[in-house]
């Protein structure tokens, strides 16, 4: 039954910062002591901390929501997944396609090891966007003069990670939404390129770079379909907070690194072309509400994230029931005042959260017009 989100979304939002803050304070501490002395023994340990933040969030889409993520693949893939690096190339389809991934990756038994190249301005989320920095996310600018750079760089230092990692890369540059469908379909017809149905146009430059400078370490490329069944509603973290299920169908198709074109051109193409085929397999999902039935995986729900979260409940109220008792900060005027403005302050940061989440706070993609000299960029006629 759905609950009211004010009635949630301040406890909650107490719990997840109290513990968020601990953990972030324990990853400093590592990244100053830990970290010069032993670059992998601190990613180990970091990967250890960084789950017990992170699990909190699994917690609240597999038991306080209850929703179904459902992971079709062939079971050799399936084998391999959470024991082998891969870079994940996913379309985005909703508000919470990273989300989805963590769930995917702690089944695999690698969530504090899974990744992403995100926008720059995620790593001054609190406490999430400062856990990832710590995990060495990659944080773009949306600007290749820049990003080329600290792309590579970031690349590079995954080259000795101790530990199986998943990176996840959204090459389309924006979540999904009926009106940047609109923008990729402009471009499409101005660029002579298939007109998509439910996917964007990837931007390419990223992908070649990042298979580019992995291609020597990392195995395998996770072709990931993320899609929502037209009988679910489309799952968002207020959703997620006033503890409504959904249903997210992902489809996983690997591809060995050794496979893909060695020329940047013809990767791009090859990225392109995977989009064209991940755009068939939604028509499909359309028509059928579902994936291919034989390559569902029976991924269950681990109690991990809920004996995580309810020894973080419990630590959250016995530390609070010992500092009343010994203090009497409750009892003056200013202790009131201080306690009021840190809820206040709670209250706003969860807000934050669940508006950052939302995909309509995403820019659309601007339309490049063609080159009227050029005929290979001409409009296809129908």
């Amino acid at each position: 039954m759905a609950i009211p989100a004010a009635l949630v979304i301040l406890p909650l939002g107490v719990l997840f910062f109290f513990s968020g803050l601990v953990v972030n304070v324990i990853q400093a501490v590592c990244f100053v002591l830990v970290r010069p002395l032993t670059k992998n023994g601190y990613r180990r340990i970091n990967r250890f901390v960084a789950e017990l933040l992170w699990l909190e969030l699994i917690w609240l889409v597999d038991w306080w929501a209850g929703v179904k993520i459902k992971l079709y693949t062939d079971p050799e893939t399936l084998k391999l997944m959470g024991n082998e690096h891969a870079l994940v190339v996913s379309n985005h389809r909703s508000d919470i396609d990273w989300l989805v991934g963590w769930i995917v990756g702690q089944r695999c038994g690698c969530l504090g090891s899974t990744l992403a190249v995100m926008k720059k301005s995620s790593k001054f989320l609190p406490v999430l966007g400062w856990s990832m920095w710590f995990s060495e996310y990659l944080f773009l600018e949306r600007s290749w003069a820049k990003d080329e750079i600290t792309l590579k760089s970031g690349l590079l230092r995954l080259k000795d990670f101790p530990l199986p990692f998943w990176l996840a890369l959204f090459v389309e540059g924006t979540r999904f939404t009926e009106t940047k469908l609109l923008a990729a379909r402009e471009y499409a017809a101005a660029n002579g390129l298939p007109s998509p149905r439910n996917v964007l146009i990837p931007r390419t430059k990223g992908f070649v770079s990042a298979v580019g400078h992995m291609r020597s370490f990392v195995p395998a490329i996770y072709d990931v379909t993320v899609a929502i069944p037209k009988s679910s509603p489309p799952p968002t973290m207020l959703r997620l907070f006033k503890g409504q299920p959904s249903v997210v169908n992902v489809h996983l198709k690997r591809h060995p690194m050794k496979d893909l074109p060695e020329t940047d051109e013809a990767l791009a193409q090859w990225c392109r072309d995977m989009f064209v085929a991940k755009d068939a397999l939604m028509d499909k999902h359309v028509e059928n509400d579902t994936f291919n039935a034989e390559e569902l995986q029976d991924l269950g729900r681990p109690i991990k994230s809920l004996v995580v979260t309810i020894s973080w409940i419990c630590l959250l109220i016995l530390g609070s029931l010992k500092f009343l008792q010994g203090s009497s900060f409750l009892s003056s005027w200013k202790g009131l005042t201080f306690s009021a403005s840190g809820l206040a302050i709670v209250t706003v940061l969860m807000q934050i959260l669940i508006r950052f989440s939302q995909a309509e706070r995403s820019a659309p993609a601007k339309v490049v017009p063609a080159k009227p000299n050029d005929p290979r960029r001409q409009p296809k006629q129908n």
